[in-house]
């Protein structure tokens, strides 16, 4: 702009002069046109605009002056603006760019992560002096710090802790430690969403593997625990067994035997009426004569 200024108040000068010494106004209406559009382009030149949700950062020779907020700024023709956006950055690392990750136990993770950031416009300043633009300061700032701080995170945890039982814990000591980082170089990170983690390939068949042995481990002790109830069980009714027959040899005399062996045989004269019970209770064991007819 300040070129086309100057340009422009060269060629209404000299137009002026070319058109003095002849007639005609044509001459003299294009040299005020030029120094009129002289003039508007330095009057633009020393204004600038920042628009809403930015801040800007001047330079005039090489020396970085105060941010400028949102709104219209008069400034010298030689100074140029660089603009920051306040207004939340995504940064998504999925995909091509996402992080690949350890355990502690050496497992290959790939995790998915989605990094919300913003510029203090308080240090616009100092974040240009240390990237220059706002995409730079994605790329060399936030970048690799997350990268960094994702896959130290992930290095403390095991492979399953990563994947499954603890992702919440870890997305939130990650949220911590990338604010902690970016804070002090004037970069807000308002959150930290660890959208997805999967297993590689490799990891995901040890893991797989893993599953089958826990399962056949589980059937085994499940059979062996059914197998010591059946024993359990079987003891304890062959005990009952042998008390109750304990019992019944306690309890069984010649005289208990012979009146179950009499009336067996009752019954059974009702269809016989006389015949011999060898139930003998004497020495010599001598039969005994059932009349079924009679009545005892």
């Amino acid at each position: 702009m300040v070129v086309l200024c100057v340009l422009l108040l060269i060629a209404a000068v000299a137009v002026f002069f070319v058109g003095r010494g002849r007639d005609g106004n044509g001459w003299k209406l294009g040299a005020a046109i030029s120094a009129l559009g002289g003039v508007l382009a330095g009057v633009f030149a020393c204004v600038h605009v920042v628009n809403a949700y930015e801040v800007g950062v001047p330079v005039t020779f090489g020396k970085v002056g105060t941010p400028l907020t949102s709104g219209l700024h008069f400034k010298s023709p030689f100074t140029d603006v660089t603009s920051f956006s306040t207004r939340p950055v995504d940064l998504d690392l999925h995909d091509k760019d996402v992080v690949e990750v350890r355990s502690a136990q050496g497992g290959v993770l790939f995790a998915d992560v989605t990094i919300k950031w913003t510029v203090v416009p308080s240090k616009a300043v100092a974040l240009y002096q240390l990237a220059g633009t706002q995409e730079a300061i994605q790329e060399r700032l936030v970048v690799p710090d997350s990268r960094e701080i994702i896959r130290n995170v992930f290095a403390k945890h095991t492979s399953e802790e990563g994947y499954a039982s603890a992702r919440e814990q870890i997305g939130a000591e990650i949220e911590t430690l990338v604010k902690q980082r970016l804070a002090p170089r004037g970069i807000d990170v308002t959150a930290v969403n660890l959208r997805n983690v999967k297993p590689s390939d490799q990891l995901q068949e040890q893991i797989d593997k893993k599953i089958q042995q826990e399962q056949a481990t589980e059937r085994a002790v499940e059979a062996s625990r059914t197998a010591k109830a059946e024993s359990e069980h079987k003891r304890i009714e062959a005990e009952g067994i042998a008390r109750a027959n304990k019992i019944i040899e306690q309890s069984l005399t010649d005289k208990v035997l012979y009146n179950q062996c009499l009336d067996a045989y009752k019954e059974a004269a009702k269809a016989n009426p006389v015949y011999a019970v060898p139930c003998g209770t004497d020495s010599n064991g001598t039969p005994v004569i059932v009349d079924g007819t009679k009545k005892n």
